[in-house]
């Protein structure tokens, strides 16, 4: 039977659900007083493979992998992420696990803090750095923002396995198409007001970055301040925010299978990082930004404080479209028709920093 596999990041443990037909069941918390700030679900083998990047407040970040749905877990012997020792940086956390796609059936990428890229050929059990990406000559200048200087967004294009879209704050976007060899600024179009020069060609704070399932070349932006949208895979990018109750936020997911298609969740404002106008609602466009409309059928009303952040929003790969999002009050919601409707699936968990879904079986 197909079910859908969710799994919750929290501040202290990893949650796993899995539905079959309409019934939740859940497991956890894993890895119980970690923070989990990243999940990798690698559907790309016949037992899907689940990487997480826990951090222990005693041990230290580390990069674990069940191939058994969570029931047992493996840490390797010797780190999965650790930084050469030319590089004088030690890891703060794992922000980001990417499998690539069926074309590169082994690799998985790991974004961390300290900002950096970081390659595996083995499904995720041992990583080697990028360095022509850590060694841009633009990187002296990056500057942590107010959330650190981290690597969070990791796009492989299904078209091409050597064409890979980070995106870093507080730097912005950076591609390359030569497999890593070299990386090129693409935030044409994307402010960075808080900066003497609003338009520079890198320094922004992008928030996350997703693709449209269509078109392949068209990328969603959340910035800190501004949604936007290129139609040329990063090389110019065009603000999208018009009809929105406000542009700042975190995250951004794109529909699985429908084009022109995406989810954001917006915030009120920098100053102020709860929901915008105080009310739980997810936007979604589907004419690739030229509108947006509120999706609440299902949320609580009323006053409502639980800020969803970057990696808290996430859709499923069924049609219709699983649609998920967490929050900092330790709630945990679902759609399984593209967000028209709504359920709650948790209340009181820890902090949720990251929620990852995908179909199963």
């Amino acid at each position: 039977m197909t079910e859908v596999l969710l799994t919750v990041g929290t501040r202290k443990g990893l949650f796993i659900g899995r539905r079959r037909g309409g019934t939740w069941e859940f497991d956890g918390p894993h890895f119980n007083a970690q923070a989990i700030y990243s999940i990798g679900i690698d559907t790309r083998r016949e037992t899907p493979r689940l990487l997480v990047g826990g951090d222990s407040a005693h041990w230290g970040p580390s990069v674990f992998h069940s191939d058994d749905l969570g029931a047992t877990w493996v840490e390797p012997k010797q780190p999965a992420v650790k930084f050469p020792q030319f590089t004088e940086a030690s890891l703060e956390r794992v922000w980001q696990l990417h499998p690539a796609g069926p074309e590169a059936p082994d690799v998985v990428y790991a974004g961390t803090e300290p900002a950096a890229l970081f390659r595996s050929e083995d499904g995720g059990e041992s990583f080697e750095l990028v360095r022509p990406l850590w060694e841009h000559p633009t990187r002296s200048k990056w500057v942590p923002g107010g959330g650190g200087e981290g690597l969070h967004t990791i796009l492989t294009d299904p078209r091409d396995a050597r064409a890979v879209t980070v995106a870093v704050s507080t730097a912005g976007v950076f591609r390359t198409n030569d497999g890593g060899a070299s990386w090129a600024p693409s935030n044409k179009g994307v402010s960075a007001v808080f900066l003497p020069d609003p338009d520079p060609e890198f320094g922004q704070c992008v928030h996350k970055v997703t693709r449209d399932a269509a078109d392949p070349d068209r990328l969603y932006l959340q910035n800190h301040w501004g949604v936007f949208r290129s139609d040329d895979s990063g090389d110019s990018w065009t603000d999208i925010g018009a009809g929105l109750p406000s542009d700042f936020g975190f995250a951004a997911a794109a529909h699985p299978h429908r084009g022109e298609t995406a989810y954001i969740f917006p915030i009120n404002a920098d100053a102020d990082r709860v929901p915008a106008e105080r009310r739980c609602r997810v936007f979604r466009t589907s004419d690739a930004g030229r509108t947006w409309e509120p999706l609440s059928a299902g949320l609580p009303e009323g006053a409502h404080y639980g800020t969803v952040l970057r990696d808290a929003l996430c859709t499923d790969d069924a049609d219709p479209a699983g649609v998920y999002f967490g929050n900092r009050n330790g709630e945990v919601f679902a759609s399984a028709d593209d967000g028209d409707t709504w359920e709650q699936l948790f209340s009181h968990l820890p902090d949720v920093l990251c929620v990852r879904a995908a179909v199963i079986g």
